[in-house]
């Protein structure tokens, strides 16, 4: 697995959440979040956001990132393969009457 990279800030709140979201952290499936107050809007609508020191922890508790999983090209191939026989299947339809 990728080894996540530290730097001297830590991360925004944003980054956080792209992460979780887009499965990066292995913490939630790859579905729309229907979060009526993403994460960390609560905390930065009281007027109290994530300190530095509370977004570092953050990312050390975090599970290593894993790397994005490559799009399947099982769908395209069917839907090539059901197109191919329809031709296949018009055709000598075609050629037979």
């Amino acid at each position: 697995m990728p080894e996540r990279k530290r730097t001297l800030e830590p991360p925004t709140v944003d980054r956080i959440r792209a992460d979780i979201s887009s499965e990066r952290t292995g913490e939630k499936v790859a579905f729309p979040d229907p979060a009526a107050a993403p994460l960390g809007t609560d905390d930065e609508a009281a007027g109290h956001p994530p300190t530095p020191e509370q977004r570092r922890m953050e990312e050390v508790a975090r599970p290593p990132l894993k790397p994005s999983p490559e799009p399947s090209q099982g769908p395209v191939i069917f839907y090539f393969a059901i197109g191919g026989a329809l031709a296949v299947a018009i055709i000598a339809f075609a050629y037979l009457t």
